[in-house]
């Protein structure tokens, strides 16, 4: 108990220190907000991969997803790794960094606002994102539960409120540049703890081929009737896997507070090995996360998933584990939390500081006023976030727990399409844009209201969400080819940012900005 306290206050420590090292590069609302887009490629590379991978995904999808398909679960760490990681700083990386500087955006509804032109639509997209990312920065707290249970035997409540709070401190003092920094450090945790705990828990199994025998003897009439089907390539539901894949993988580049990472890389250079390390730390943390929980079913003496729910599988497979090493992976869900929350609350609050407040309500608010705003919503974020978590723990409040799982969906399937048409399309519409908006909110605000009328394959949030983003990349461009045609001279001035030159064409280098 002395080793696990000792770790959780030097974590805390260093955290504090840093946001408050960092506070004179938040004296300005670019500095605050992107860092002065001046971030390295490893910072920005951990910050990408650490607001990517939560809590969530380490108690929540390691166990259901690990526990559904077995083995083969670990498709969805290996997809987020070269569809969510390597081909997002492929395809995204520079031309977001390029045409955000020149359309002088530093957020996303700011972005689509100058490029397909119009406050509504600013306001429309800034909407959508004030409204699915709280209850998505409240799911963040689940699974902290369960562990800090089992490592301290403390309440939930004084948990998230202790999380909420040390995070809440450092990102208000040192802005982006803080947390990019903490998410540097909290990311090498990430690594460091994956590892130990999967060869710590294949060890007590026997050994990597011995849990494999092991599972390939596990058998669920209610799933499949196929023998050895949780250790086999593709799992007992190819298809349903395939929509897991799709919505965590492809579903990160619409998402605003993954997007916004390179509005602030520094250079050329950064993108190249911001992208190599990025792709190796999602192998490594969403790859180890996902093949952990397909070991799950090893474990059913411990838990009983119809009771307890998902949540519990992973808690029970570290129940073996030494003290030591519970200390370690309680400091791991704390860093995986902490990074991804911080991220949220710095684009919530500036997206509503940026694109709702500034000029509507406020209508001429100076630096510092903009500052002050953004750091007052930060702790508004989080209180809502936190009382959030603590009703639906405290009461099981399901419609809380359904809104959580259509956040990723809703925001993903309204952003992705348009943003990515928009930095290599010169023909998308504002109209393609707003269709797509309303389409996927639509879809998932019903998926959660009248669930048992979809059809049985969307029925769930993930197939949902993954057919809003995939049927995206259809309606913009259908709608943009028969409404009317963006206005030239904007289309012209948006794209005129890749042919300038500077050492060469700035499409192949970032280096003079």
């Amino acid at each position: 108990m002395t080793i696990r306290v000792l770790l959780l206050l030097a974590f805390f420590a260093v955290m504090l220190i840093i946001g408050f090292v960092y506070r004179r590069n938040s004296s300005s609302v670019n500095g605050f907000i992107l860092g002065g887009r001046n971030v390295g490629p490893w910072v920005t590379a951990f910050a990408y991969g650490t607001s990517y991978f939560s809590a969530v995904i380490f108690v929540g999808y390691a166990g259901q997803f690990g526990w559904k398909y077995g083995i083969a679960a670990s498709w969805i760490g290996i997809g987020n790794a070269l569809i969510g990681s390597l081909l997002a700083w492929k395809i995204l990386g520079r031309r977001t960094r390029i045409m955000s500087q020149q359309l002088e955006s530093a957020t996303m509804p700011q972005f689509f606002a100058a490029r397909f032109g119009g406050e509504s639509l600013k306001i429309a997209s800034a909407l959508i994102t004030f409204v699915f990312l709280i209850p998505y920065t409240a799911s963040l707290y689940n699974g902290l539960s369960r562990l800090f249970g089992m490592a301290f035997d403390i309440d939930y409540s004084v948990c998230v409120i202790a999380m909420a709070v040390l995070t809440g401190i450092y990102v208000i003092a040192g802005g982006y540049m803080a947390a990019a920094i903490n998410d540097f450090i909290q990311g090498i945790i990430m690594i460091v703890g994956i590892v130990a705990v999967i060869v710590s828990v294949l060890n007590g199994q026997g050994g990597f081929m011995a849990a494999i025998d092991r599972l390939a003897q596990v058998s669920d009439a209610g799933v499949s009737t196929s023998p050895g089907v949780f250790a086999s390539f593709f799992g007992p539901d190819p298809l349903s896997l395939l929509g897991v894949v799709i919505l965590t993988s492809l579903g990160t580049w619409g998402l605003p507070q993954m997007v916004q990472k390179f509005y602030a890389i520094q250079s050329e250079k950064a993108i190249e090995k911001g992208t190599i390390v990025s792709t190796f730390f999602a192998f490594v943390v969403a790859g180890g996360c996902y093949f952990l929980g397909g070991f799950g079913r090893l474990f059913s003496d411990r838990v009983n998933v119809a009771v307890e729910g998902y949540d519990s599988i992973v808690p029970a497979m570290l129940s073996g584990l030494s003290g030591t090493l519970i200390a370690v992976v309680v400091v791991l869900v704390l860093s995986a939390s902490m990074s991804t929350l911080s991220s949220l609350v710095l684009t919530s609050s500036s997206t509503l500081t940026l694109d709702l407040l500034k000029g509507h309500v406020i209508k001429d608010p100076d630096e510092k006023q903009q500052l002050f705003l953004m750091r007052f919503l930060i702790v508004v974020f989080v209180a809502i976030s936190v009382v959030i978590a603590i009703i639906q723990y405290k009461r099981n409040v399901s419609f809380i727990a359904q809104l959580m799982g259509v956040s990723w969906g809703a925001l993903a399937g309204a952003f992705l399409a348009p943003f990515l048409y928009g930095l290599y399309w010169k023909g998308t519409s504002a109209a393609g844009v707003w269709c797509n908006f309303i389409f996927s909110t639509v879809v998932m605000i019903l998926n959660m209201a009248i669930r048992p009328d979809f059809p049985p394959l969307l029925q769930s949030p993930i197939n949902a969400g993954a057919f809003c983003m995939l049927a995206g990349f259809v309606i913009v461009p259908a709608v943009s080819f028969f409404t009317k045609k963006p206005d030239r001279s904007r289309i012209d001035a948006a794209f005129a940012c890749y042919d300038r030159e500077v050492t060469v064409h700035q499409i192949r280098s970032l280096s003079d900005l």
